[in-house]
C-alpha cells in the first residue's frame, strides 16, 4: 500500500473509532448495508484507499477511452438530441419529424409498429388492429418515401429501432438514397439490428438464432463496404435493462453480444478494423445516478479491451460510441409530472457518462405514444442541460472521484467475470440456447418487483408519497382510426402497379441465395424493395430456408 493510501486508511480508522462511533450512537444509520441497484456494496465514504491508478483511467480520446471517445467531447459539439417518433403512416410520422426539427432536434429516431417489426404487411390478417399503433407502418419503399419526404438524409442522422427486419429497412433506406442521387458514404445513422438481445430480453424475432446471426453479419459487411459513415448495428443494453436486468447485467450481456458479432463477422473473413469502427452501442440511463455514470465509463473500457483482443489496431475500432435513452420502465402513471424530474436526472447521468446521442422520454409514455407537448418538454430538458448547466464544459467531470473510479473498476471486473463464464458455456449463442441470459434477467426482475411491492425499493407516487386515486389531467396522443385503411390501400396500390413477374424472379433468387451461407443477402433485398416487393413477402419467402423459432421455456 502506498504512503498516501496508508495515511488515508489511518485517518479513516481514527475517524470511525471516534467521531463516527459517537455520532452513530446518538443517530444510527437507517440501514445495515448500503448498495447500488446492482447490489454492489457502497462504502460510507471513499478516500485515496479506493483510488484507481491513473494509467488505468487515461485521458479522453485515448485508450482505454474511460473518459470519453474523443479528446474534446462536448467542447467540440454537443451530443445528438434524438427524440424518437413513429405512429400511423409515413406521412403522419413525417409531420412529427418536421415539428421536432423545428424545435431544435438534431437527429431523427424512428419507431415502427408491431407488424413492421415482425415482418407482416399491413393487410395481413395478423396485423389487424396494430397498424400504425405503436410506431409507423412500413410495408414498401413507397412508405419510406413518405416517411422522409422533404428531409435531407445526407445532412441528418437517422436511427431506426428495428431488429428482426432490420436489413429490409436498411435496404429501403439505401434504395431511397440512391433514388435521390445521394452519396451513400454521406449517410449517417443506424439500424438497431441487435437480434441477440431479442432472444434474451425483448422477445421479437422471426427466424432461429443462427440464420438471424447470418443476416446481421450480411448487414454489417455490406455497410462496412458501402456506407462509410453508417452504423450497421446498435448493440443494445437498453432492452436488456427494460426486461429487468440490473446495470451490471445490462453491460455484461451487451458485451457478450458484441463478442458474438465480432466472431460472426471475423469468421466470414472480414478484418476487425474493417467494420468495428462503425459498431455502435445503445444503453439505458437508469435511476442509480452514480452507478449509471460508472457503467457508461466501464463500457468504454471493456469494449476497448475486447476489440483490442480481437486484433484491432485502429483507435476507431476500440472507441465505443453510444446512444442513450432514459428509462421508460421507471415512468409512472400516478403523478406523471414526476416523470419530468426522473427523466432530467437520468439524462444528466448520461451526459456526465459521455453519451454521443440521447433520447429523453416523454412524461406521458406510461399512457401512450408521447404527445407533441411531452416531446417538446423532453427535448427542452436536453437543451437546458446543454445550454444552462455548464456540465458540458469539462470532459468526464467526475473522473478522479474516488467513488466513481472505484465503482467503474468494480463494474468492469464484474463484466469480464460474466464474459469468462459465458465463454466456458460455449459462447453467447449457446448460452442463449441454454436460457442462461433469460433466467438471469427473469430472476433479477422478480427480485426488483418484490422490493417495489414491499416498499423496500421506493417509487415516489406509487408506493411512497401516494396521492388518493384520481383521473390525471394530461394530454394523450390519439390514434387516427383511419390509419389502417389508408396504409392498406397504399400497399395494395403498390402491388397492383409493380411488375409482378420481376418480383417473383427476385424472390426466387432470394430463397436460392438464402440457402448459400456465403452469399450476402443485402444486394438482392435492395433489388427487391426497388421492384416493389413488400416486407411481408420478403420475410415469408425466407421462412422456408431459415425456418421459424419457438423459445424453450426457462424454469
Amino acid at each position: 500500500m502506498s504512503d498516501e493510501k496508508e495515511k488515508a486508511r489511518a485517518q479513516r480508522l481514527e475517524w470511525e473509532q471516534n467521531e463516527l462511533r459517537e455520532f452513530r450512537r446518538r443517530q444510527p444509520e437507517s440501514k445495515d448495508r448500503y448498495e447500488t441497484a446492482s447490489g454492489i456494496p457502497v462504502h460510507r465514504v471513499y478516500t485515496p484507499e479506493d483510488a484507481v491508478p491513473f494509467e488505468e483511467i487515461g485521458l479522453p480520446g485515448q485508450f482505454p477511452f474511460t473518459r470519453g471517445p474523443y479528446p474534446t467531447m462536448y467542447r467540440g459539439r454537443n451530443w445528438t438530441m434524438r427524440q424518437i417518433a413513429g405512429f400511423g403512416t409515413g406521412e403522419d410520422t413525417n409531420r412529427r419529424f418536421r415539428y421536432l426539427i423545428d424545435q431544435g432536434q438534431t437527429g431523427l429516431s424512428v419507431d415502427f409498429d408491431m407488424p413492421t417489426l415482425m415482418g407482416y404487411d399491413s393487410d395481413d390478417p395478423l396485423s389487424e388492429g396494430e397498424v400504425g399503433r405503436e410506431g409507423v407502418a412500413i410495408d414498401t419503399l413507397e412508405d419510406m418515401r413518405a416517411l422522409f419526404a422533404g428531409i435531407d438524409l445526407e445532412n441528418i442522422s437517422v436511427s431506426m429501432t428495428i431488429n428482426p427486419t432490420a436489413w429490409i429497412l436498411l435496404a429501403m433506406y439505401v434504395a431511397l438514397a440512391q433514388e435521390r442521387g445521394y452519396d451513400l458514404n454521406k449517410l449517417s445513422g443506424t439500424v438497431q439490428a441487435d437480434i441477440l438481445k431479442e432472444y434474451q430480453a425483448q422477445k421479437e424475432w422471426i427466424f432461429p438464432i443462427r440464420p438471424s446471426m447470418r443476416v446481421v453479419r450480411d448487414l454489417i459487411v455490406y455497410s462496412a463496404r458501402n456506407l462509410a459513415r453508417y452504423n450497421p448495428i446498435n448493440i443494445s443494453g437498453y432492452h436488456i435493462s427494460e426486461a429487468g436486468a440490473n446495470a451490471v447485467q445490462e453491460l455484461a450481456f451487451t458485451m457478450c453480444n458484441a463478442v458474438a458479432y465480432l466472431q460472426e463477422v471475423t469468421q466470414a473473413g472480414v478484418q476487425v478494423d474493417e467494420f468495428a469502427p462503425r459498431l455502435a452501442f445503445y444503453f439505458v440511463a437508469q435511476q442509480d445516478f452514480f452507478e449509471e455514470i460508472a457503467k457508461f465509463r466501464a463500457a468504454r473500457r471493456c469494449w476497448a479491451k475486447i476489440a483490442k483482443g480481437f486484433g484491432a489496431k485502429k483507435p476507431e475500432s476500440m472507441r465505443l460510441r453510444f446512444h442513450c435513452q432514459t428509462a421508460a420502465a421507471t415512468l409512472t402513471k400516478p403523478q406523471p409530472m414526476n416523470n419530468v424530474v426522473r427523466t432530467a436526472l437520468q439524462a444528466l447521468s448520461a451526459i456526465l457518462g459521455g453519451a454521443q446521442s440521447l433520447h429523453t422520454n416523454g412524461l406521458d409514455e406510461a399512457y401512450a405514444i408521447p404527445s407533441e407537448t411531452a416531446m417538446k418538454v423532453a427535448l427542452r430538458t436536453q437543451q437546458i442541460i446543454a445550454d444552462e448547466t455548464r456540465v458540458a464544459q469539462v470532459a468526464d467531470p467526475l473522473g478522479g472521484s474516488w467513488y466513481v473510479e472505484s465503482l467503474t473498476k468494480r463494474i468492469e471486473d464484474e463484466v469480464f467475470a460474466v464474459l469468462d463464464k459465458v465463454k466456458t458455456m460455449g459462447g453467447t449463442v449457446r448460452a442463449v440456447e441454454q436460457g442462461y441470459f433469460q433466467k438471469e434477467i427473469a430472476e433479477t426482475a422478480y427480485r426488483t418487483a418484490r422490493k417495489k411491492g414491499t416498499g423496500e425499493l421506493p417509487v415516489v407516487g406509487v408506493n411512497k408519497y401516494v396521492d388518493p386515486p384520481k383521473q390525471e389531467q394530461i394530454e394523450i396522443h390519439k390514434i387516427d382510426p383511419e390509419v389502417e385503411q389508408r396504409q392498406i390501400a397504399r400497399t395494395k396500390d403498390v402491388r397492383r402497379k409493380r411488375d409482378g413477374a420481376s418480383v417473383s424472379t427476385l424472390l426466387e433468387r432470394l430463397e436460392r441465395e438464402a440457402r448459400d451461407p456465403a452469399v450476402n443477402l443485402m444486394p438482392v433485398t435492395i433489388d427487391l424493395v426497388k421492384a416493389g416487393a413488400t416486407m411481408g413477402e420478403i420475410v415469408a419467402r425466407l421462412r422456408g430456408p431459415f425456418g421459424t423459432y419457438v423459445e424453450t421455456p426457462v424454469f
